[in-house]
């Protein structure tokens, strides 16, 4: 549905796009990943034709972005902003307007999402009296109103508490089994480990990984270890053989090389701490994460 051929763009004495290039197929939910000024947002707005590329195209089922394609899209953007003096409903009806719907078509739209959401009842509230969290809502509300076919959401899930992010989840999902098509950018890799299809990595503007999700996570091997214990698990980092290593309060994810003895780990450890959970499993999406950004001379790895 989405193909991104090529994109470059430079500001001044900054390559913030460096020939990007993916596919994103019809009804599937593809993650465009990074730290803070990678380049997500700037490809993001040069797909929505917001910004031009200074070389590269983007093409829609084989065809430029024009306005009809427009009308196509919707688009939560990571700036967020609604008129904080205007009424709930008025808002969602002001900006269905910019998408040629018809009252009745607003009506229709909002009433489900609002209740989808649990807004309905707040109508007539300003958006000022409404939560942070509700705020997003009916800004996430006003890019699927008029049931485009891609959605595309920058940072969906900031601002909502864990409660809400499982409704986005929820919401997301039976939108991909409508058959939507959804690109969204975030930081929390817990997120993207449960929801996409595809990712795309990219930091300093290019991208450094980039492919199907579950054959990304094999290509990684077994090589994770995960620990829950009770003590110090500080020391747990200098162990040889471990190429990465995040140690929380009582919890550890460590990925290891291929000759790294489990055994002899495990002995050292027990001495030290006691230990709750011991499992060999795929690495997260997390410590790839990690390992990918913090290594900046990593070359491109495309997966399929």
């Amino acid at each position: 549905m989405l193909e991104v051929k090529n994109l470059h763009k430079e500001f001044v004495n900054k390559i913030a796009v460096n020939d990007i290039s993916f596919t994103v197929n019809k009804g599937e939910i593809f993650g465009l990943l990074g730290p803070n000024g990678a380049g997500k947002t700037t490809t993001i707005r040069m797909i929505l034709n917001i910004i031009l590329p200074d070389s590269g195209v983007v093409l829609f089922d084989g065809k430029p972005f024009t306005e009809e394609t427009k009308n196509l899209v919707g688009y939560l953007p990571e700036e967020r902003g609604l008129y904080q003096k205007n009424k709930l409903f008025d808002t969602i009806t002001y900006f269905g307007s910019l998408k040629n719907l018809k009252i009745s078509e607003i009506k229709n739209s909002a009433n489900y999402w609002l209740k989808k959401f649990e807004l309905a009842g707040n109508e007539g509230r300003k958006i000022e009296e409404l939560s942070k969290g509700n705020q997003q809502k009916v800004q996430f509300i006003i890019s699927v109103l008029h049931n485009p076919d891609m959605i595309i959401l920058d940072e969906p899930f900031s601002g909502f508490d864990p409660v809400n992010q499982d409704l986005l989840k929820e919401i997301l999902i039976e939108l991909k089994n409508n058959g939507k098509t959804i690109i969204f950018s975030t930081h929390q890799m817990e997120q993207v480990e449960k929801l996409c299809d595809n990712i795309c990595l990219i930091n300093n503007g290019e991208i450094i990984l980039s492919g199907k999700l579950t054959e990304i996570k094999k290509n990684y091997g077994n090589n994770s270890i995960i620990i829950e214990f009770s003590g110090d698990g500080s020391f747990i980092k200098d162990f040889k053989g471990i190429k990465h290593c995040n140690i929380f309060e009582n919890y550890a994810e460590i990925i290891v090389n291929n000759d790294f003895s489990v055994k002899s780990f495990l002995d050292e450890v027990n001495k030290k701490i006691d230990i709750r959970k011991f499992q060999i499993t795929e690495p997260s999406l997390h410590s790839i994460f990690i390992e990918k950004v913090g290594n900046a001379s990593k070359v491109k790895e495309v997966i399929s």
